[in-house]
Parts: C-alpha cells; sequence; structure tokens
C-alpha cells in the first residue's frame, strides 16, 4: 500500500507500521464475462481492514497515542490487534458477545484485551468511548479520525492501475462504509492529478435485508440514515445498524449515478460458497451478499452484461474457523 505514499499522509520511512498490505489481486470471473473481483482477503489480517488499520496505527503512533482502541463487528478488531502488535502499542477491542469465537480468539492472539458487550457495535463503541475515556487511549473507530479513509482510498488507485481504466461498476459489501468513502475521495484525487477525467464508476452499495440503512435512506431521498431497528445479518461486516459516515456515502452513491441494495439473507451463503467453489476465492459473506446483489442488479437491467464491473470480496470466510 505504501508504494502509494505520496498520495497517504506524509511519514518517513522509520514511521511507517505495515505487514505488508494492499496490492492485492484483481481476478477476471472464470464463470461470468466482464466481471472482476478484488480479493482483499489476501490482506495480512485477511480482510480490507488492513489497508485502513496500517495508515490508522502509523500515524497514531507517530502523533503520541500510547494505546489504541476501537469497536468492532468482525475484521477491525482483528486488523487492529495485529497492527497494534507491531506498533508495539497496547489495544483495547469491545465487541458484541455473539460475535463468533474465531473473531474473538484471532484479536486474543495478537494480545489486544477484548471486551464483550450486549447489543451490537454501536453499544460496542459506547463501551470504547468509556474505556478510553478513563484510560486515555486514542479512538480509532471508523471516522472518529481521518486515516482509515486514507488507506482504504488506495483500493480505487489500485483499481486504475489493474484495469488501465476505472470499471463502469463497483459493488461494495457496505457496513461503516469507508472504503466506499475511500474509494471516491481518490477519484476526485486521480481527477486533480490529471490521471482521469470527470467519469466515475457506478458505486452500489451493497447490504442484508436484515440490517439495511443505507439502502432505507437511499430509497427515502434522505441525505442520512437513521438507525436500523433489530439488526440482524450472519454476514457480520455487514451489521452496522448505525454508520457515521452515512451522508459522504449516500452523496458518493447519487453522485455517481449508482445506488444502494438489500438482498435476503437466505441468498448470502450460497452465493459466497459459489465464490469459493467455483471461483476459488477465500470469499466471506460479505462477499456473497454482492454477488446476489449483482444479479438483481442484472435482471432489473441496471447492470448490462457489457459493462466491467467489479466486485469487492472484503474479507477471508472467517467466520466458521476456516
Amino acid at each position: 500500500m505504501w508504494r502509494y505514499r505520496e498520495v497517504l499522509p506524509p511519514v518517513s520511512d522509520a514511521d511507517i507500521v505495515t505487514l505488508g498490505e494492499g496490492i492485492t489481486p484483481l481476478l477476471p470471473s472464470r464463470v461470468q464475462p466482464n466481471l472482476y473481483i478484488k480479493d482483499e482477503s489476501k490482506n495480512p489480517t485477511r480482510s480490507f481492514k488492513s489497508r485502513g488499520m496500517a495508515a490508522a496505527v502509523t500515524m497514531a503512533k507517530k502523533l503520541g497515542a500510547r494505546s489504541l482502541g476501537a469497536p468492532t463487528a468482525g475484521n477491525a478488531g482483528a486488523a487492529l490487534s495485529a497492527y497494534g502488535a507491531r506498533a508495539g502499542l497496547p489495544v483495547f477491542v469491545a465487541m458484541p458477545r455473539d460475535t463468533p469465537r474465531s473473531i474473538v480468539d484471532e484479536c486474543l492472539s495478537y494480545g489486544a484485551q477484548v471486551e464483550l458487550v450486549a447489543g451490537v457495535i454501536t453499544d460496542a463503541a459506547k463501551r470504547v468511548a468509556q474505556y478510553l475515556g478513563e484510560t486515555g487511549g486514542f479512538d480509532l473507530s471508523t471516522l472518529k479520525e481521518p486515516y482509515r479513509v486514507e488507506g482504504k482510498k488506495i483500493m480505487g488507485y489500485e483499481l486504475l492501475e489493474d484495469l488501465g481504466r476505472l470499471p463502469d461498476v463497483i459493488l461494495y459489501p457496505t457496513g461503516g462504509g469507508t472504503g466506499l468513502i475511500g474509494m471516491w475521495k481518490a477519484f476526485d484525487e486521480m481527477q486533480r492529478l490529471g490521471w482521469i477525467g470527470a467519469e466515475r464508476p457506478r458505486m452500489y452499495s451493497v447490504q442484508s435485508a436484515g440490517c439495511a440503512p443505507i439502502v432505507r435512506a437511499f430509497e427515502q431521498g434522505l441525505d442520512h440514515a437513521p438507525e436500523w431497528e433489530s439488526p440482524h445479518t450472519e454476514a457480520w461486516g455487514l451489521r452496522v445498524p448505525r454508520a457515521i459516515g452515512d451522508r459522504l456515502m449516500l452523496r458518493a452513491l447519487r453522485e455517481s449515478r449508482g445506488g444502494a441494495i438489500a438482498v435476503d439473507e437466505s441468498a448470502i451463503e450460497p452465493a459466497a460458497a459459489e465464490l469459493r467453489s467455483r471461483e476459488g476465492i477465500d470469499a466471506g459473506p460479505e462477499a456473497g451478499a454482492a454477488l446476489a446483489a449483482l444479479r438483481k442488479l442484472k435482471e432489473r437491467g441496471e447492470i448490462r452484461d457489457t459493462e466491467l464491473v467489479v466486485l469487492f470480496n472484503t474479507g477471508a470466510n472467517k467466520y466458521r474457523g476456516l
């Protein structure tokens, strides 16, 4: 990722906290024409969260943080735990009690302090704020600091390098939404650099019907997304009932002439299993949601077979201990 350091926050070589994140494969589908899969499971902690945490932990350490904390619905906690260990900084992670044990164990294996809380990720966020308020640690929650977006925006730069152009459509599984926000920022930067013109991919936010605050807000024409009541989905990365970056996401979706789509919970795991068995990709359930969304959008005629589509596999299939 730090190959793109000229467009990242200014740091010296000695400052950078890295585990080798970024430059993940962009794989053509062997099943569907004009479909590419950006496989973020090849990052060091097996998800795109490695990118954001590499940038955030780097800057937190450089600016004097002595300990770090964040809530998680899954992969963010594992990434923070690993990069905190690499930086030599203590980490506190709070997560819902029903988070898969494999995620809990992964955080513990990196030496993080883990606390399970009743409720969902928004409840975990309250506990993190309380804990850090008492201990003086630094909060790396989604969009509580500016650098996780900076790390994730590099996915947009990599698409241009891999394809020699931007895709027509991006399908992005959306929880907190920093990846979507980051890529939209990257496209503006690339235009200012003179690398692209005014063209942009149509961005689609993909969520589960059991937790779809961005989809509901998009369909209702709102500029913010009210909290989703009683969220439920086995795609843990999508179980974010209230996203801090809702306004930025909704603006990007509309300006790109894209959209937001929810898929039935029952369709998610079969689609993820198909990516694993037919494409050989270590696909998490979030990618399964994106594949199910692609089919729905094609059925509606919103995506044509001739258009170049990039689907993001945001993380590996960790949830069953694989």
